[in-house]
């Protein structure tokens, strides 16, 4: 039996929902899809539909017969998971692999904590690390032929270790000549990688893209600038203090992708604005020192992760201040 439960005041009225600001994600993410498509064409689309329709299923058939609850794919989140998940990985990945991220985004990282609003980790980033440590080789395999302005690296480095597959060369990234410590700066043209014209997962080619959808987002108040600003900020300034080129470590790999759509995620970032500066800044540090000292070149997926863990410690110490407090403490 339903129980309608009715707090004290004071109470909020306004048109805002949790399907709104869903769906208000998930339309500032087409700029960035439509990216994906112009970049790699129908392996990007035929990878994005996989996710998404593997993630929609997973959910129902969760809540179907595992869970007999009432349906919950309108909200719009499962739909989020596939399309990030999808932005998280390369257009060319085996199709079960893109099913088998699916199923693991969803039915382990979100539904076996209890759905919506349970979940401690981003589930899309969950079933991108488990591939990756699965499937280490597939998921470091991209496309060749992407037109882009570190041409010259990435063709000696495709003929001196190509691929058994025609049309895929295995760790043709901007972040992997990076860190490989043989980049060029002055090869690398910032325009064709703010538009899309470099290798990379799917959602993490088109910078200028991802900024549009973050301009829309906040314009709908879908999110704060708190952590987006911040992850970009921290990795900027210690991009920096270690010697690289911060535009370069914003533009390349997945740190815009991550700051805008996954960091923000509502479920697994802090509540205050304090907790957000602390959430965000840790994100960029440690993003950053993985890619100068760890074994991935990319840092931003286990750095997201391993920052929703402390989530619960940070809202413990970084509390809101409680309606009326104040003024009780004055009568006292």
């Amino acid at each position: 039996m339903n129980k309608l439960n009715i707090s004290i005041s004071p109470h909020i009225h306004c048109s805002d929902s949790i399907d709104r600001r869903m769906w208000n994600v998930v339309i500032a993410m087409i700029p960035a899809l439509v990216v994906a498509l112009w970049s790699f064409g129908l392996p990007a689309l035929w990878t994005t539909l996989l996710c998404v329709v593997s993630c929609l299923l997973t959910e129902w058939v969760v809540n179907r017969f595992m869970f007999h609850r009432p349906l919950t794919l309108t909200n719009g989140s499962a739909l989020i998971t596939g399309l990030l998940l999808a932005f998280n990985l390369p257009c060319i990945i085996p199709w079960w692999m893109a099913i088998i991220g699916s199923i693991v985004a969803i039915g382990i990282a979100k539904m076996s904590f209890g759905g919506l609003g349970c979940n401690i980790w981003n589930p899309a980033l969950v079933g991108r690390v488990f591939l990756l440590i699965s499937f280490p080789a597939a998921m470091t395999t991209w496309p060749t032929g992407v037109e882009s302005g570190y041409d010259t690296i990435a063709g000696a480095a495709a003929a001196s270790g190509a691929s058994a597959h025609a049309d895929a060369s295995t760790g043709a990234t901007l972040l992997t000549y990076l860190n490989s410590g043989h980049a060029n700066l002055s090869e690398y043209n910032f325009l064709d990688m703010a538009v899309g014209q470099m290798n990379g997962s799917l959602g993490e080619v088109g910078g200028i893209a991802i900024l549009i959808g973050l301009a829309y987002m906040l314009a709908m108040r879908t999110i704060t600038w708190h952590i987006p600003l911040t992850v970009i900020g921290s990795a900027a300034l210690f991009s920096w203090a270690f010697g690289g080129n911060p535009l370069l470590d914003i533009f390349a790999g997945g740190l815009l992708l991550g700051a805008v759509f996954m960091a923000t995620d509502y479920v697994t970032s802090p509540m205050t604005h304090i907790g957000q500066f602390i959430y965000g800044f840790m994100i960029g540090f440690i993003t950053i020192i993985i890619r100068r000292f760890g074994a991935y070149p990319e840092g931003m997926s286990f750095a997201i992760l391993l920052m929703n863990s402390f989530v619960p410690l940070i809202n413990k110490y970084c509390r809101p201040k409680i309606f009326g407090e104040k003024e009780r403490r004055v009568m006292a």
